[in-house]
């Protein structure tokens, strides 16, 4: 309602140009009347005839609709100039002004614009009139009356086309008025064609009356031309405009401005009040419902439609069109009416055979215009284009979207994490940090293996949408890895940060139910924070890496950087190349650590373990240059490298009267290696050493993996006759009872449990379980870790066999270790019915 009124208003603004047209009219007619010297009106009959040839030819040929009003050209110059030559001057602006008064009358235009219409004839024509007077007078109708008469006529549709421009200026604003007088070349065109045609009529009608019947053949004819060249016209801005649609939607899909540019220029192309599109929502794409309408800058996301017609042209897959023209759909007539549209054309948008929403057009321009049939392919074309650019839109927007997006759980990726960290490290906030926490999921290697991996996949994206939720809403969550995710915000510290990547990870712990089966899953987080360290994404990104990845060391920890890490992990990638070379020069040396009865304290074998004195570096200690080896593929020659050296001393100490039983550790991925057990049977035959005198130690996370992977290795290293030790026991999350279907023969009980025994009633309950468990299923038990007579004492109470620490003796190389044969009993100590009792060796 608010927006009739305002409607209303702004034509009632027409009569500021009305009236002084109106006073113009007026005043020149008084003028006229003055300054005249023959008498101002006559001729009647001859006026009469005139004014029935206006009032049959007023009809426009030309139409050019600009915003809301349509500028018509007639062809009422013809016998404007016979009229201007045999008529009074007063009697020519009342036959003219008449003529406009009845087209007007008969349009039906609303008071503003008729009044405007009669005021504008009347004031055209008297203006004329005038300066027809103060010309030289009309004799004959040679080139002098040619050039008063044509000066004539172009001053009236000049007078008429500036006040078109004024109340268009008026209504409507500048940019109105600069597309009306674009219209200026036509109009003067046309009105330039005219007064000639009107000179040769004036010519051939002052030769002979006669010549009227042949003139009025040739203006039937001429009428006929005129109709053609503004079909022609019509259908050369209709193509040109479909032209430039095509261009600029084609340019503007990228840069997001499709909307824009496909509803303004469809609305122009079909001199259309209001254009809108509508696409329903579909996947991650929301609704989209935009209108661009003549007369409001921009879009709005409103219709002026009811939206039963775009939901049945959707339903249905098929144009829906309604108005005086085009025919009406009773069920609907009244939706329409109650919103004042007088016509419409609902397009369907095709994307294949499913339709991906409407495009309509609403109410011709221009008080008189409609909607005709020839339309509706014009507007379906369009909409073809349309639908195509749209759906390639679309397609580059998920392009993009997939780019940065992983496909899995819909998270931002590395590289839209990275964007996006890059971002906020340039913008400073004091008493603020960006924090980057790192989410390592734990045993998803497992659950893909163990369960297949579309349970890995539910894992993931179940630990994706626990982040989503339990993240504050201003942090960034993405997967930056197979089985890492991050979160990045803005927090207050460190501190803070850390605090979040608790919470979080809690958040993550809790049981995850998928169907009939229940799965714990944990993660290790690392966590860094700028400006502290890092001051851009790629530093930050490597530094929370190297947090989360020593946070894997200690299950379930959170890790914040710190620069040891970093120095570390820097040095493990200098040793690459070096232990290749190491290992091409045989510079690794074999220590061997003493295995002990506890209670005879009888030697039963030594454990192989590899050193590397680094000529720059020193000492590089063992799990430094063992994760090397795996990374970098040296790990089976490093392996192989123990075992020769191992078997060889083996040899020698049997050769020596002294067998003595050797220990290797292997790492879980030579478990994976189906050419591993070949490897070791060439190895014993070539130092001829028996099968059972070698122990390959594995750890629990190696052998008890949650998969049947490392299960055929193992069966066929115990065929072999090779014995099997599970090391580390007790720091993984498997129990004695998964040792059953394991062809092992022994367990190490973890250092952690052992040192903690005389001061930790747990650790103490922990050992006493394993090793009577183990020894109801038949394995032998070996602690590590023995430093203390007190442990060996408590050791011996639960009925531990074996035991390996520095009690005994640290790692020796081969020539420590035969002088530490040679010394092994210590005279001061041995009574007469005692077992001699070996030294310590530090």
């Amino acid at each position: 309602m608010a927006r009739r009124d305002q409607r209303r208003k702004s034509t009632d603004h027409a009569w500021l140009i009305t009236g002084p047209l109106a006073l113009v009219a007026i005043l020149c007619c008084t003028a006229i009347s003055v300054i005249s010297d023959r008498p101002p009106y006559g001729d009647w009959g001859l006026a009469f005839l005139i004014f029935l040839a206006m009032t049959g030819i007023s009809i426009p040929v030309l139409n050019f609709v600009v915003r809301r009003q349509s500028v018509g050209v007639t062809l009422t110059e013809i016998p404007l100039v016979v009229a201007l030559f045999f008529l009074p001057p007063l009697t020519v602006v009342l036959i003219y002004t008449l003529a406009s008064l009845i087209w007007s009358a008969s349009q039906r235009f609303p008071p503003a614009k008729f009044w405007f219409n009669v005021a504008k004839a009347a004031a055209a024509t008297s203006l004329a009139s005038l300066l027809l007077l103060q010309l030289p007078p009309l004799q004959g109708v040679g080139p002098g009356t040619w050039g008063s008469l044509f000066l004539t006529v172009n001053t009236i549709t000049l007078v008429s086309l500036v006040s078109v421009v004024g109340v268009h200026v008026l209504l409507q604003g500048w940019q109105a008025g600069r597309e009306a007088l674009r219209t200026t070349p036509s109009v003067f065109l046309t009105t330039s064609i005219n007064a000639s045609v009107g000179l040769l009529v004036l010519i051939a009608l002052e030769a002979t009356w006669w010549s009227a019947l042949l003139l009025a053949a040739l203006f039937a004819a001429l009428a006929l031309v005129y109709r053609s060249y503004a079909q022609f016209f019509r259908q050369h801005r209709t193509l040109t405009g479909m032209y430039d649609l095509a261009r600029l939607i084609t340019t503007s899909g990228a840069d997001g401005s499709l909307a824009d540019v496909l509803l303004d220029r469809v609305r122009a192309l079909m001199q259309a009040e209001s254009a809108t599109l509508w696409l329903p929502a579909q996947g991650r794409h929301p609704e989209v419902l935009l209108t661009a309408r003549v007369d409001t800058p921009g879009l709005l996301d409103v219709a002026p439609t009811p939206a039963i017609l775009r939901e049945r042209a959707r339903d249905l897959a098929k144009t829906l069109s309604m108005g005086r023209l085009l025919g009406d759909e009773s069920a609907l007539r009244g939706e329409i009416s109650a919103r004042q549209i007088k016509d419409v054309i609902v397009v369907p948008l095709r994307s294949g055979q499913a339709v991906i929403g409407t495009l309509e057009v609403a109410n011709r321009l221009s008080d008189i215009g409609h909607f005709a049939p020839g339309d509706i392919p014009i507007f379906e074309t369009v909409a073809a284009h349309a639908a195509v650019a749209l759906e390639n839109s679309r397609l580059v927007d998920r392009l993009r979207h997939d780019a940065y997006h992983d496909a899995l759980t819909r998270l931002p990726n590395r590289r839209r994490i990275t964007g996006a960290l890059d971002e906020s490290v340039k913008i400073a906030a004091p008493g603020e940090v960006v924090a980057l926490l790192l989410f390592d999921v734990d045993g998803l290697r497992q659950v893909n293996e163990s369960l297949g991996h579309a349970a890995g996949d539910k894992v993931l994206a179940e630990v994706a949408n626990r982040l989503r939720a339990s993240a504050p809403s201003s942090a960034l969550v993405g997967r930056v890895g197979g089985d890492e995710f991050l979160v990045t915000l803005r927090l207050e510290s460190a501190d803070a940060a850390l605090e979040l990547a608790g919470q979080l990870r809690d958040q993550i712990r809790d049981e995850m139910v998928f169907d009939a089966l229940t799965l714990d899953v944990d993660t290790a987080v690392g966590v860094a924070v700028h400006p502290d360290h890092g001051s851009d994404a790629a530093t930050l990104l490597l530094r929370v890496d190297l947090a989360a990845t020593a946070a894997k060391s200690v299950p379930g920890s959170v890790q914040l950087f710190n620069p040891a890490l970093e120095s570390r992990s820097l040095r493990r990638l200098g040793l690459a190349g070096d232990l290749r070379r190491a290992l091409d020069q045989d510079e690794l040396e074999v220590y061997f650590q003493p295995k002990v009865t506890l209670r005879e304290r009888r030697l039963v074998g030594v454990e192989c373990l590899a050193r590397w004195e680094h000529p720059t570096h020193g000492t590089v200690a063992p799990e430094d240059f063992v994760a090397v080896a795996e990374h970098t593929g040296q790990l089976s020659r490093l392996t192989e490298v123990v075992l020769r050296e191992g078997l060889r001393r083996s040899r020698d100490w049997a050769q020596a009267d002294h067998p003595l039983p050797v220990a290797v550790n292997l790492s879980a991925r030579t478990l994976t290696d189906q050419h591993f057990p070949d490897r070791v049977q060439e190895l014993l035959t070539e130092y001829g050493v028996p099968a059972q005198s070698l122990t390959l130690e594995i750890t629990e996370a190696g052998v008890l993996d949650g998969t049947d992977r490392p299960i055929p290795t193992l069966h066929r290293l115990r065929d072999l006759g090779v014995r099997l030790s599970v090391d580390d026991f007790g720091t993984g999350d498997s129990s004695l009872a998964h040792l059953r279907r394991l062809p092992v023969h022994e367990v190490k009980v973890d250092r952690s449990f052992v040192q903690g025994m005389a001061t930790d009633p747990g650790d103490l309950a922990i050992v006493n379980a394993v090793v009577t468990l183990s020894q109801q299923f038949g394995l032998a038990v070996v602690a590590e870790g023995v430093e203390s007579e007190l442990t060996l004492e408590l050791l011996q109470d639960i009925g531990c066999e074996i035991g390996q620490g520095f009690l005994f003796s640290r790692p020796l190389p081969y020539e420590r270790l035969a002088a530490w044969f040679g010394a092994q009993a210590d005279p001061e100590t041995i009574s007469g019915s005692e077992l001699p009792r070996l030294r310590v060796v530090p």
